[in-house]
């Protein structure tokens, strides 16, 4: 395991997050009730460096319907930007909750949310939080450095 490595996708994983930059080349992948692979681009509301990271969804929504029926998820944040330098891929395996207890919405709640959820905003009863837990990661942070794999 590469601490460099790690402490590299963890700014890279804090640049994503909406207070930043509203989460461009973020995406989660869930198993559909067929048990086939589905992916989403989504913005991450807050993140505890590679090891938890949170994305505010509805809770009639498909990725919320999915995450309840099967926990195993998959996330990928990327960029393959030459002209700038930016070149990485994070993926990180493990489990998602579907979160609907106030503490955890406050916390996960950010300004540009209030559009989606017109209903009450953090009250909205269709507001809830995808906690995604890192079980085991893979990382290509630097186009200098050999790729890193571990798991927690």
């Amino acid at each position: 395991m590469s601490t460099k490595a790690i402490k590299k996708a963890e700014e890279i994983i804090k640049s994503k997050t909406a207070e930043v930059n509203m989460g461009l080349g973020v995406t989660l992948s869930l198993l559909d009730h067929e048990g086939y692979p589905t992916t989403s681009t989504l913005s991450i509301s807050k993140a505890d460096g590679i090891r938890q990271i949170t994305f505010a969804v509805t809770l009639d929504s498909n990725k919320a319907k999915r995450a309840k029926e099967n926990s195993r998820a998959s996330v990928c944040i990327f960029d393959d930007d030459y002209e700038s330098g930016a070149y990485y891929n994070i993926t990180l395996v493990g489990d998602v909750e579907v979160a609907t207890d106030m503490e955890t919405k406050k916390e996960t709640w950010y300004s540009g949310l209030e559009e989606h959820f017109p209903n009450g905003g953090i009250n909205d009863p269709n507001y809830c939080i995808l906690k995604f837990t890192t079980k085991r990661y893979n990382l290509w942070v630097d186009i200098e450095e050999e790729e890193t794999t571990g798991s927690f």
